[in-house]
């Protein structure tokens, strides 16, 4: 009885930090987003397909970019934290699905998370992470620039993503010895390496002939990784596979789950595929890299 009522409680905090996180985003560039000379009107809908029988909120036109930070509840919290990049083709953020549905589930682990909604759509003559990568650079420097505020571990600053969010993910953890805007304050000045990344379903990873995209630069120094893939996502396997191949050539510690089915853009939902129990696997993966005990 004890244990259910710890469960209960621990869930109850979580929907409540959702609430208190929802009505305070940070502005990551207060005094003026780099390159952005026309401010567009944000737009968020639920009028498209249905994912796990429920709609997903889908937004786009992010001219101001934003982090919102889930605080673990303090009974469960382990001092560590995940921003989390939602996926969309660069062109949307599938905000709910990919976004706040996987900060409340981060929240029950403990983990603190941070949510970056990231400009989109894809800007003209920029290539499609550009703008995006100067977000998530900031949002890491802005985590770690605060982690004792937010009492938590500078050194347990991981980043997760789907599909597009999964690439700019792994662009931060290849992209970290400098920033690609012009630095702002002090919070540019600290490393905006993550400590671990996790990539769910990634997306424009995979160049030819078995290469990487030429964006992606994989070294020694990438951060620990874990993937997570259905067989039958065919557009986009061999993104987790040449992925997580160049991370094994680099000494990289390296993880994949490799379901047989599942497709593409499940998030957290139950669509009756195998790949659903991913989360089981991440919270093996986290006990194991010593981020939950």
């Amino acid at each position: 009885m004890v244990k259910i009522l710890s469960y209960i409680l621990v869930g109850i905090n979580c929907i409540a930090s959702s609430v208190m996180a929802q009505d305070n985003p940070i502005f990551l560039f207060p005094k003026g987003v780099p390159g952005e000379t026309v401010k567009l009107v944000e737009k968020g809908g639920t009028d498209g397909g249905k994912v796990g029988g429920e709609t997903v909120l889908r937004i786009t036109n992010v001219s101001e970019s934003t982090i919102t930070i889930y605080p673990a509840p303090e009974e469960v919290a382990t001092g560590a934290a995940m921003v989390v990049c939602p996926g969309g083709g660069y062109n949307i953020l599938a905000y709910d699905l990919e976004g706040t549905e996987i900060c409340e589930w981060l929240n029950s682990l403990g983990v603190t998370a941070v949510l970056l909604k990231y400009r989109v759509p894809r800007r003209d003559g920029l290539a499609k992470h550009e703008a995006p990568l100067q977000d998530v650079q900031r949002a890491i420097g802005y985590v770690r620039a605060h982690a004792e505020d937010m009492n938590l571990d500078p050194q347990r600053i991981g980043i997760m993503g789907f599909s597009a969010g999964a690439h700019l993910s792994a662009m931060a953890s290849n992209t970290f010895e400098k920033r690609t805007y012009p630095e702002i304050d002090a919070m540019d000045k600290v490393s905006c390496r993550p400590d671990f990344c996790l990539l769910v379903y990634p997306a424009y990873l995979d160049g030819e002939k078995f290469q990487l995209a030429s964006e992606i630069k994989v070294s020694s120094n990438t951060p620990p990784t874990l993937l997570i893939q259905a067989e039958d996502d065919k557009s986009y396997i061999n993104s987790s596979l040449f992925y997580y191949y160049a991370l094994k050539e680099a000494g990289v510690p390296a993880w994949m789950h490799l379901y047989s089915t599942g497709g593409h853009g499940y998030g957290l939902r139950d669509t009756g595929a195998s790949v659903n129990e991913w989360p089981d696997r991440v919270e093996d993966w986290f006990r194991e890299i010593g981020i939950i005990e």
